[in-house]
């Protein structure tokens, strides 16, 4: 009985199949769509999988909700593409199925022959399995709660002997990231489990202390205007993190440089460290060791090198690719002559010293190179591509002014926009800094706090940590005079004395708010009226440590 009732709650919740972006909407999902890739983290569509669970499944009709097949514990599930639906095998038994789900309501879910980090892929929550309408293949797509999700992901985003507050700031960020992408690549899923979303490898990954900084901070966001920002994050940024228009394009409309994000914006790690977007500064700074946050990566400072003809070569194969991104102009298309190498200069860059733009020069044409992704693509070195686009480049001239020889100094790995999470293990470990102060130095202006929230017709509850028992509700849209709060089991109602001018309204409830986990039910005003809000956390904190 406990089994059918478990398994009825989790795909209830699944019947919410994608999150709705807007900030002040109640609907947002707790369930989060993964789709799950192969070994090498590269092919998200299917032929053909086996999956497992630890004890007795149940293969549910997506529509129905209903159990159309029970299957013991450590049995193989086979589901292969076929031409009419989904046909599936277990114990040599076939039939075929459109869209269903499998839940595994004792145990956890498996992948057979999936590895993470040299260990069986296993996962919580459902498998989802969706055959696309062309019927070309299908996805296996793990719907796992936000929670679960994210203590999976948490400890292989960044290294979790980076300390506990480290880890909170990276749980906050990687929450974040999931509820706000970027940008959603396929519509059947909202991220994927590689790098080209957040690295999530499931329950054999889990530890101690990125769960315990997961459950610390339940339910907090960060917030800018109101709004779950886009909390982008890389490894190292190499002392100076990077303005958002300076590194990324528009995800639409592909102008570069994009439209800026005012909480991110480029950040010293030292209030002293000038503006490096002059050549000079920019030489100075990544040529040499100047401690920063970041000082402790392996890719704080790199070089790499390359004989003229061998970075001829490299290009030769390099620029065809990049340029059908669209910021190689001209386009070099594959075997066009490019000649050799003349000079190669940055012409533009961010205040971060990142190379926002840089000019190629051959004995055949000029070529413009924009955004750093392209720019770290473009020059390869043994198939890899730059670490970072702050870079510096010196060439080596014979007697006749010719180039033989192209060295590039850089810091940094990763497009270096928003936190660093060398920089925050540092701040966490070596400034004793909260998780909080690591998230405001890194994210401009913001602030942290739960989901904002509609409250119309529905109540709505929200748990959330507070770390110091202090908290206040933000009331930014009211069209009630008052709002009632169930806040740790006990109802308290308050004015709302707003005015048709003021942006928004703030009502303290630290008495009510405990240290650690609290609850509170936002009860929905009377005669259809409603009200925008959410609880903010209220933090002492300074910048004493810069």
């Amino acid at each position: 009985m406990g089994s059918k009732i478990k398994t009825f709650a989790i795909l209830f919740l699944l019947g919410v199949s994608l999150f709705i972006n807007s900030p002040v909407s109640a609907e947002y999902s707790n369930i989060v769509r993964v789709g799950i890739t192969d070994n090498k983290f590269q092919n998200v569509l299917k032929q053909e999988v086996t999956i497992y669970g630890t004890s007795d499944c149940d293969i549910c009709d997506k529509e129905t909700k209903k159990i159309i097949a029970q299957v013991p514990a450590e049995t193989e599930i086979n589901i292969r593409n076929g031409v009419t639906g989904l046909d599936v095998i277990v114990n040599g038994r076939s039939a075929t199925f459109r869209d269903f789900v499998v839940v595994c309501p004792r145990g956890v879910l498996g992948v057979k022959d999936l590895k993470r980090k040299g260990m069986p892929a296993l996962y919580h929550g459902a498998f989802e399995l969706v055959q696309k309408p062309d019927r070309r293949g299908f996805y296996l797509v793990n719907l796992v709660e936000l929670q679960e999700y994210l203590k999976g992901v948490v400890p292989n985003e960044m290294p979790v002997r980076f300390g506990l507050e480290a880890l909170k700031a990276q749980a906050v960020a990687a929450r974040n990231y999931v509820l706000t992408p970027r940008t959603q690549a396929y519509d059947e899923f909202n991220v994927v489990d590689s790098v080209a979303s957040q690295v999530y490898y499931g329950v054999n990954t889990e530890t101690d202390l990125s769960t315990r900084a997961v459950m610390e901070t339940d339910g907090i966001v960060a917030l800018y205007n109101h709004e779950p920002i886009l909390a982008l994050y890389s490894s190292t940024a190499g002392g100076y993190t990077e303005s958002y228009a300076y590194a990324f394009s528009d995800p639409l409309t592909k102008m570069f440089p994009a439209v800026n994000k005012p909480y991110l914006v480029a950040v010293p790690d030292k209030s002293d460290f000038p503006a490096l977007d002059e050549e000079e500064k920019a030489e100075e700074f990544y040529k040499s060791k100047i401690p920063s946050f970041d000082i402790e990566s392996p890719y704080y400072r790199w070089t790499k090198e390359w004989a003229s003809g061998e970075l001829e070569n490299v290009l030769k194969t390099t620029l065809p690719a990049q340029s059908k991104t669209g910021f190689v102009h001209p386009a070099f298309k594959q075997g066009d002559a490019l000649g050799e190498i003349k000079d190669i200069k940055v012409m533009k860059r961010g205040k971060s010293g990142k190379a926002v733009e840089l000019e190629l020069m051959t004995s055949k044409g000029c070529y413009r190179i924009a955004k750093e992704l392209v720019i770290r693509r473009v020059f390869q070195k043994d198939g890899i591509s730059l670490p970072s686009a702050n870079i510096i480049i010196e060439k080596k001239l014979d007697n006749y002014g010719n180039i033989t020889d192209i060295t590039i100094y850089g810091g940094g790995f990763g497009h270096g926009v928003g936190m660093s999470q060398y920089g925050a293990g540092y701040m966490a470990s070596k400034l004793n800094q909260p998780y909080y102060n690591i998230l405001r130095h890194y994210y401009t202006d913001i602030n942290l706090g739960t989901l904002p929230v509609t409250v119309c017709g529905e109540e709505v509850k929200q748990t959330f940590w507070a770390p110091i028992g202090r908290a206040q509700l933000i009331i930014t849209n009211a069209n009630a005079p008052k709002i009632t709060v169930m806040i740790n089991g006990k109802i308290h109602e308050f004015p709302i004395n707003k005015t048709i001018f003021q942006k928004e309204y703030k009502i303290d409830i630290s008495r009510y708010i405990e240290d650690g986990e609290n609850t509170v039910v936002f009860y929905p005003p009377s005669l259809g009226r409603s009200v925008a809000l959410y609880v903010e956390l209220v933090e002492k904190y300074g910048t004493d440590y810069k």
